[in-house]
């Protein structure tokens, strides 16, 4: 930035990464003929180009110092994908974001002795592109409570007493497993769905050069290949539902078991707190977690948190969660006597000025986050689950399309759970007819009239 100012062309800088002076300049660039100028970039342009300057494109750096000053000058306006160098820092942008977020999706700490009474983690991760700078601010944030290093083939990050710092890597072996890992391997076969094995979209998310790192990946081709068995199983074992007899089939089910023991929803609460499985975690504010009975009989799925649900912590308190509960009381339905929670426990949204926009999340987060929604249904057991909106539809049935031909109707979970499914009180707020949403508030009071009635009585 200040060779920019200076207006020191490019030609007359030479940039070098290893072994490189102090100020990452190798060689001498001529000093300035006159006073310095000032430069006015879009933030957006900022925030790209620092990106752009994480891939491992040796000319990155020039290629970015020649942006900058075509940018200043007025030659070139951000995000022209005409322009060959424009649209080839747009690419690597993206490409480190992408990396960016496999670093945040697939580190795994091992415990490690610690000198203090603060525990002490360590990890090994081998990104394509240098971005340990740049992702591990991300696990000074949520994990502040413990001592840890991230180790990268080159760049080794360390956060000891809430301070973060970077050094060259010196060992390049990965930490030594810990006691927990055998427990995470059982605990992942267990959850193992064999009937959404999609070998293509997991090895896309989850590519296997970083397999070696994860201790369930061991599992993987072993769980891969006994699950079409596995299926047949299912298939034999449990008999369809006939959704035009849903009341009669739903009572028809034996009551479940007991719910777990309360430990096991206050470590349920601990583990979301400290949530990494998508980058979602890291823009919103915190994670919202179900609230209700653990032993509630209706449990109420909805699709993710919006702006005041992320600032409050709970789910359904903003202008939907209004629409829902002026529905709910029409339809007798007792809000604390229900589980509620969402498909996607973190919000999603795009910055726009002082507002957060929702936006909808993608496969890979619904993916991620029915981790979560799994050990809740476990540990609440319901006799019935609502269904709010396509993405907690996807989340429980493996569809999220053609909800509007489905509303109503009572479909299945994997492992056999009846779930009912409905509109999003949203979808009532966008309708612009003033009748029309009079109709759709009639209708979900209906629903969930109904549903209560089956889980009362």
């Amino acid at each position: 930035r200040r060779l920019a100012a200076d207006g020191t062309p490019p030609e007359a800088v030479l940039w070098s990464v290893r072994e490189a002076p102090r100020d990452l300049f190798a060689g001498t660039a001529p000093p300035a003929s006159g006073p310095a100028r000032q430069l006015h970039l879009p933030r957006v342009a900022v925030d790209g180009l620092e990106s752009a300057l994480c891939h491992s494109d040796p000319q990155r750096f020039a290629r970015a110092y020649r942006t900058v000053l075509r940018l200043s000058s007025g030659e070139l306006s951000w995000g022209d994908r005409r322009d060959a160098e424009m649209a080839l820092i747009l690419r690597q942008a993206k490409a480190v974001g992408r990396d960016v977020h496999k670093m945040h999706a697939f580190v795994r700490f091992r415990e490690v002795p610690g000198d203090g009474p603060r525990r002490a983690f360590a990890a090994w991760f081998e990104p394509e592109h240098p971005i340990c700078e740049r992702a591990t601010p991300f696990f000074a944030k949520r994990f502040g409570d413990m001592d840890w290093i991230i180790a990268t083939p080159t760049v080794t990050a360390r956060f000891e007493k809430g301070r973060l710092s970077f050094e060259e890597t010196a060992d390049q072996r990965p930490p030594p497993e810990d006691a927990t890992e055998d427990l995470w391997r059982t605990y992942y076969a267990s959850i193992f769905n064999p009937a959404r094995v999609m070998v293509k979209a997991m090895c896309a998310e989850m590519p296997k050069k970083y397999w070696k790192n994860l201790p369930e990946a061991e599992l993987i081709p072993g769980l891969i290949a006994g699950a079409e068995t596995r299926v047949r199983q299912m298939a034999e074992a449990q008999p369809r539902l006939d959704t035009d007899r849903r009341t009669a089939a739903i009572h028809a089910r034996q009551r479940a078991p007991a719910p777990e023991p309360k430990h096991a929803a206050e470590r349920l609460s601990r583990d979301l707190d400290a949530c990494t499985r998508c980058g979602l975690c890291g823009p919103a504010t915190q994670v919202v977690k179900g609230e209700g009975p653990m032993d509630a009989r209706l449990m109420i799925v909805g699709e993710q948190p919006g702006d005041q649900e992320d600032l409050a912590g709970r789910p359904f308190v903003g202008p939907a969660g209004e629409v829902f509960d002026d529905c709910a009381r029409s339809a007798g339905l007792d809000r604390s006597r229900a589980y509620i929670t969402n498909a996607v426990k973190h919000f999603k949204f795009a910055p726009r000025g002082k507002r957060r926009i929702h936006q909808r999340p993608d496969t890979g987060e619904v993916e991620a986050c029915r981790w979560w929604l799994d050990i809740e249904r476990r540990l609440v057991r319901p006799r019935l689950i609502l269904a709010m909106g396509a993405t907690a539809a996807q989340s429980l049935t493996g569809d999220g399309t053609g909800l509007l031909r489905r509303r109503g109707t009572v479909e299945e979970t994997p492992d056999g759970q009846p779930v009912l499914l409905m509109l999003h009180p949203s979808y009532i707020l966008r309708l612009p007819d003033p009748r029309a949403q009079s109709d759709a508030r009639t209708a979900l009071a209906e629903d969930l009239a109904a549903a209560w009635e089956v889980c009362t009585t």
